[in-house]
């Protein structure tokens, strides 16, 4: 009984220790007067499937083209046969087609029939018999030496007939570096799975399935993932790991101007329930941007990554108004933009709804138990959901518009809508005016701005959202921008502007650079802030702008603590984050001289005596790209006193992080 009496006192003690200790701690995160109240979700990023960012790039898919849907109206140069061609060994003959009767599901109604006539009786001089097929991925396959890789594919013995099927990994010259064999069984199609291990690297390797035995062998859905995924969910791991590394606190996706179709009208408007379930029942479509999409990266794993990295997602849908641009009326006077009749503008609403449901609902609930069925019991509690991108704001605009999130609001009024600026997000823009207006008419929480301009813009217009209402119940999401190159002096205008930026969170609550990712050889827009190759991953100047704002998010804005002469091309800011009891001092010097910067800490008690400085600097002209990467972030210890002045380096943006 002692025992147990002195056990509940040293409970007790430490229940009353951890108190004091939180109490402690909510005291020393407590914001100093002077500080203006701003968004702490600032910083985000924005994806879309531009240059061949989701198939051949984030997701980490090896095979392209594994659902013979590659077509025409994507390509002139595709056909359902595209990225794969046809191998016969060992003086075998045979032939290959696609074919669509008895297809594995009506989603992916091609599918390819391989017929071996006569199978060799003697091997070439790699020892490889048989007829087949090979893929040649994209810009070849990737291998690492000791990686395994999960392969899997649909197959079916058109004639009944079991047979014996060689999968195989192959680099130059044929050589093998990692393969299995597959009996197949019955007449019906049936998932075959196998884990191939390389023997070594490659960076051409393609993919063949070849058949050994006189017969006919429909293929589909042909896949081949490395098991060395980001957190193992399909994504490629130093694409995901930039993203993870830029600590965004939301990610926008899927676009962008795929979300209403781009340039070809209705008929590939990006529907999401068509991303959703098995990889096997998803329907491929169009991109906008010239190519296909698989969407093995669909909105499940759109959501999950936002988990994954613990970002807001925020999903963009269409909203019953076509692109301006479509039938490539893009900068005529008469842009062709169409809208669906309000009689069939319900199937527009429901896509919203049903999505909410999807994402917040409970297992109980028809579409929250699809997403548990997909894997995910658990509600990924949706916050933001944005409604059209940059589409002209005409009445048929604002009619659908209205329509949508009047009922998405009634329903679910917890849900935060972001609305749309139109295309040029400027003042004196016909469409941006219009917007505002209909922004303030329905109480639009939050509006998309988009603007790309030469660097000279960003340096000449940082005070752009002083003069903005304090009384609008609007807030601006700057959802879409970029300096138009990716020079340091690019990525410091960026950096200057977002200070003036962050001195108006109240007012901007949210901003995220675009485009996002670009891969080398298929790059349809510049600049953008990741570029990549199958091996290479580069992180561009403005990608560290965007890494050391996202790294110093705050809640509390203190515009009397950092000072630097007025000049365009330097500024200072000043963040309180409350919730881990720091503080970032943000000096940018776009000059060609040292300049000094005054700063004034006494309103925070109990400074540490150093903290730490980050600072990007380098030559004005310098870029990061696939033969060299000169600027790069670097760190040291700084001293601290209350009052101090420091001298800010040339071409730098640096930022003071204080422990308090």
């Amino acid at each position: 009984m002692k025992r147990e009496t002195n056990y509940m006192r040293i409970l007790q003690t430490t229940v009353l220790a951890v108190l004091f200790s939180l109490t402690l701690s909510a005291q020393t995160m407590k914001a100093p007067s002077g500080g203006k109240k701003i968004s702490k979700e600032l910083i985000g990023i924005f994806f879309e499937d531009i240059s061949y960012s989701a198939d051949g790039g984030l997701y980490a898919e090896l095979i392209q083209n594994g659902s013979f849907e590659y077509n025409q109206t994507e390509r002139n140069e595709w056909h359902s046969g595209a990225c794969w061609r046809m191998v016969r060994h060992g003086h075998s003959t045979g032939y290959i087609e696609t074919r669509t009767d008895q297809p594995l599901n009506d989603h992916t109604p091609h599918y390819m029939r391989l017929v071996a006539e006569t199978v060799g009786h003697y091997s070439d001089f790699r020892g490889w018999t048989g007829v087949g097929i090979q893929n040649e991925g994209f810009d070849g396959i990737v291998l690492k030496a000791g990686a395994r890789y999960d392969l899997s594919l649909f197959l079916r013995d058109a004639d009944k007939k079991a047979k014996q099927v060689r999968i195989a990994l192959v680099g130059e010259r044929n050589k093998v570096i990692a393969e299995t064999t597959i009996t197949t069984q019955g007449g019906s199609w049936k998932k075959y799975e196998q884990t191939l291990t390389a023997s070594e690297d490659s960076d051409n390797a393609q993919l063949a399935v070849i058949l050994l035995d006189n017969g006919t062998l429909d293929i589909d859905m042909v896949s081949l993932m490395p098991q060395d995924t980001y957190k193992g969910h399909g994504l490629r791991s130093d694409l995901a790991q930039a993203l993870e590394d830029l600590q965004p606190k939301f990610v926008r996706f899927p676009g962008g101007c795929i979300v209403h179709g781009g340039g070809d009208g209705f008929w590939d408007t990006y529907r999401w329930k068509n991303t959703i379930g098995p990889k096997e029942e998803r329907i491929g479509l169009k991109n906008c941007w010239g190519y296909h999409q698989s969407f093995g990266l669909g909105y499940y794993e759109y959501f999950q990554f936002c988990e994954d990295i613990g970002a807001q997602p925020l999903p963009i849908l269409p909203v019953g108004v076509s692109c301006q641009g479509a039938g490539g009326s893009w900068g005529l006077k008469e842009q062709a933009q169409t809208a669906v009749p309000m009689s069939e503008m319900d199937e527009w609403v429901d896509e919203a709804l049903d999505l909410i449901e999807w994402a917040n609902g409970d297992a109980s609930t028809p579409w929250g138990r699809k997403r548990a069925e997909q894997g995910h019991p658990a509600p990924f509690n949706l916050k933001y959901l944005g409604l059209g991108n940059e589409e002209k704001i005409t009445p048929e605009f604002e009619e659908r518009f209205k329509y949508i999130y009047d009922r998405v609001t009634a329903k679910y009024p917890d849900i935060i809508i972001v609305g749309t600026a139109g295309p040029g997000s400027h003042k004196g823009n016909r469409d941006y005016e219009a917007g505002w207006k209909f922004a303030d008419q329905i109480d639009l929480p939050i509006i998309d701005e988009h603007y790309y301009e030469k660097r000279e813009y960003f340096y000449d217009n940082q005070h752009n959202y002083d003069n903005y209402p304090r009384e609008s119940k609007t807030k601006v999401y700057l959802g879409e921008y970029a300096a138009k190159d990716k020079k340091l002096t690019d990525a410091l205008a960026e950096a200057l502007y977002l200070l003036g930026v962050e001195r108006n969170g109240d007012v901007v609550v949210m901003t995220s650079y675009a485009p996002l990712f670009a891969k080398k050889n298929h790059t349809s827009w510049n600049p953008d802030l990741i570029y990549f190759d199958n091996k290479n991953v580069i992180l561009t100047c403005s990608y560290y702008v965007q890494q050391l704002f996202g790294a110093t998010a705050g809640d509390y804005y203190y515009g009397d603590v950092a000072k630097m002469a007025d000049d365009k091309l330097q500024g200072t800011s000043c963040v309180l984050n409350t919730e881990k009891a720091e503080l970032y001092i943000k000096l940018c010097n776009a000059s060609d001289d040292s300049k000094p910067a005054t700063i004034n800490l006494s309103k925070f008690k109990k400074l540490p005596k150093q903290a730490q400085m980050t600072t990007l600097k380098g030559n004005m002209e310098d870029e990061n790209n696939f033969d060299q990467q000169p600027i790069k972030p670097q760190t040291s210890a700084i001293d601290i006193t209350k009052k101090m002045t420091i001298d800010v380096a040339p071409h730098s943006f640096n930022v003071i992080r204080i422990k308090l």
